[in-house]
């Protein structure tokens, strides 16, 4: 083979891979993160008065595992910065999504495959996270805080009760500053090491949120194999958590597990995104009575914005889980969790947030319960028990 051909074929190479980067995020979410067709969404001038006092706040959304820059605005996905001071958003958790399985689904899963992987390399994100869980959670704070770092008066990292009273004073005097709050989606970020958990919280995370779509060093999934509780480890994980002033998300969380941090009496309690069972009964949601206790305990339930927390994506559907939810459990423990960004097809995506304002007037909700469910529920909670 002469050396113009090897040449050749290495610039071939070259450019194949630069437009694998360029062309095949995009793709990859497109197929992932949709937004169901609908007509506009008719506002009343009294609904888009009472969204723009409104202190908002989501518990998750996956938008950083893409690969898409959250400052520009995009004609792809849920979230991006542009579209949440569209929306009116103050407050939104950004998970890390460290390892998700082939074949994902809601009944059984297996921690086999890695469909992370192929994301992260396509992106051309550090090598390290590849084929590292852990560092996947330390990329994804580093990739949150570059994006602040570039616009300090349209993003911010909140870690702290002190940072959250800052964001709260700079809403309330008009500016459009966005919060984040990092989390992970799963426990696997520790490798099996309680150390690691020091070091992830040094990084930001806040929120952690112990087992995502199967059984991890932790515990059992609600949609992995074993049904299991916590492990000796995953006791020792919790307790560290707990002493380091971080907040746990039963999240995706087996029903044994629940009950297991329920008895170790830890601090209140997140279900960052999920649906309630009495008013949606898929696999995705846990029984009424662990929802309860967990509320009983002070915790906070995020409602979600997908076809298995909710049934019905409409506006007025999530409305309506929304009413069972404060119904059941009390208007003080009940909030958003939309999972934007989490491989879910919504048909309210960051700018639309008044449509659920609106259905919620509609719904015959008081101002009260509006301005709580919305993101005053999730701002008291911040406020006292973050660090």
């Amino acid at each position: 083979m002469t050396k113009k051909i090897i040449i050749g074929l290495f610039a071939l190479l070259l450019a194949a891979i630069g437009l694998a980067k360029t062309i095949g995020p995009g793709m990859v979410e497109r197929g992932q993160n949709k937004i169901a067709a609908h007509d506009p969404f008719p506002i009343s001038q009294d609904a888009q008065t009472l969204h723009d006092s409104l202190f908002i706040g989501d518990l998750h959304t996956d938008s950083l595992l893409w690969g898409r820059d959250i400052l520009a605005r995009s004609d792809r996905g849920h979230v991006d910065v542009s579209r949440l001071q569209d929306g009116n958003a103050a407050l939104i958790v950004f998970p890390a999504v460290t390892f998700v399985p082939s074949g994902i689904n809601y009944e059984e899963n297996e921690a086999t495959g890695d469909i992370i992987k192929w994301l992260m390399m396509m992106q051309w994100r550090p090598i390290d996270t590849w084929t590292g869980i852990f560092a996947r959670g330390m990329h994804h704070a580093d990739t949150f805080k570059k994006f602040a770092n570039r616009a300090p008066d349209e993003l911010m990292l909140v870690q702290s009760r002190a940072d959250l009273e800052t964001l709260i004073e700079r809403r309330a005097s008009g500016d459009k500053i966005v919060g984040g709050i990092l989390a992970f989606e799963g426990a696997q970020v520790f490798e099996g090491d309680v150390g690691n958990i020091d070091t992830l919280f040094a990084a930001g995370h806040r929120i952690m949120e112990l087992v995502h779509f199967f059984d991890n060093e932790l515990g059992g999934s609600l949609h992995g194999t074993s049904g299991e509780g916590l492990t000796e480890f995953g006791r020792a994980a919790v307790a560290r958590i707990d002493e380091l002033g971080a907040i746990i998300d039963v999240a995706h969380s087996s029903e044994a597990m629940v009950r297991d941090v329920l008895d170790m009496n830890m601090g209140p309690l997140v279900v960052s995104h999920t649906g309630m069972k009495g008013a949606c009964d898929t696999p995705r949601n846990i029984p009424d009575d662990l929802m309860k206790r967990i509320a009983d305990g002070g915790g906070l339930i995020g409602i979600g914005f997908w076809d298995a927390a909710v049934c019905d994506i409409t506006p007025a559907g999530i409305v309506r889980s929304l009413r069972y939810a404060i119904d059941l459990l009390g208007v003080d423990h009940v909030a958003l969790g939309s999972d934007w960004d989490g491989g879910t097809t919504v048909q309210v995506d960051a700018s639309e947030l008044p449509a659920l304002t609106q259905a919620m007037m509609d719904a015959g909700f008081s101002e009260h319960e509006i301005r709580a469910v919305m993101g005053a529920n999730m701002q008291r909670f911040l406020l006292e028990n973050l660090p």
